[in-house]
């Protein structure tokens, strides 16, 4: 994978990359798998982390250039510990799209639960009373039935937010492996009368990887300038919103 295929943008403080699925945003603890970082430390001098995204989530991230720029912008990329509200001492806005299962009753809303690393279970997180505050605000954009299109907008930056809030309120993420059941999604449990292509012994998913895409950020460069960057929707999640549509459009 070349940076060029995936750069947003860059100038001498920050590089914005819209990251593939599948790919480690740093090094891992056991240090085996390619990150998006190691990737980047070949190509800059010096390359600072401001913030991660899960493995399989895709979409915008930002690397720091030097010292400088990695503490002014970190600083607004540090989980808001007071939760005050936004433009209070918090000047960036994380939004996310994902596919969550079920259909959500209150349609927008927001979860205010604080979560903790697992005690036994390294990697895991949990909703616990003695963990950190933790808020995200929700909003269906359309209901499938069997899946919710959902925007995401976290206030914090707890690991595996998004996730963990979704599993708590009984709709975890798509693919979810850690809190989820982990099944893909095959078109043949979408579309009616679905027949395997004669080239084909068995069927391929059209969506195998945890279903969240970071989708837009705002925030304050050391210039005082405002940037605003957005990430297209991924072909994967695509071609499985094409599907639910058209099932949902038989289906009325």
């Amino acid at each position: 994978m070349r940076i060029s295929d995936i750069l947003i943008f860059e100038n001498d403080d920050f590089v914005v990359l819209d990251k593939p699925s599948g790919l480690l945003s740093i090094p891992g603890r056991e240090g085996k798998e390619i990150s998006l970082k190691t990737i980047l430390q070949e190509r800059y001098d010096k390359i600072f982390t401001i913030h991660r995204l899960d493995k399989g989530t895709s979409g915008l991230i930002i690397f720091a250039k030097n010292e400088t720029a990695h503490k002014f912008l970190s600083q607004q990329f540090v989980p808001n510990e007071s939760l005050t509200p936004p433009g209070e001492n918090r000047k960036i806005e994380k939004i996310y799209l994902g596919l969550v299962i079920g259909s959500l009753v209150h349609k927008k809303g927001t979860i205010d639960a604080p979560i903790m690393e697992h005690p036994v279970k390294k990697g895991l997180m949990v909703i616990n009373r003695k963990g950190k505050e933790s808020l995200t605000d929700y909003e269906v954009i359309d209901d499938f039935g069997i899946y919710s299109w959902t925007q995401f907008q976290i206030h914090t930056g707890r690991t595996h937010q998004i996730r963990i809030h979704m599993i708590d309120i009984g709709h975890p993420v798509v693919c979810d492996e850690l809190y989820g059941d982990g099944h893909a999604v095959f078109l043949s449990a979408i579309k009616h009368k679905f027949k395997l292509s004669k080239k084909e012994e068995q069927e391929r998913p059209i969506l195998d990887r945890l279903a969240l895409h970071s989708y837009q950020l705002r925030f304050t460069g050391t210039d005082k300038k405002q940037y605003e960057f957005e990430s297209p929707v991924p072909k994967d999640l695509r071609a499985t919103l094409q599907q639910l549509s058209k099932k949902k459009k038989k289906a009325t």
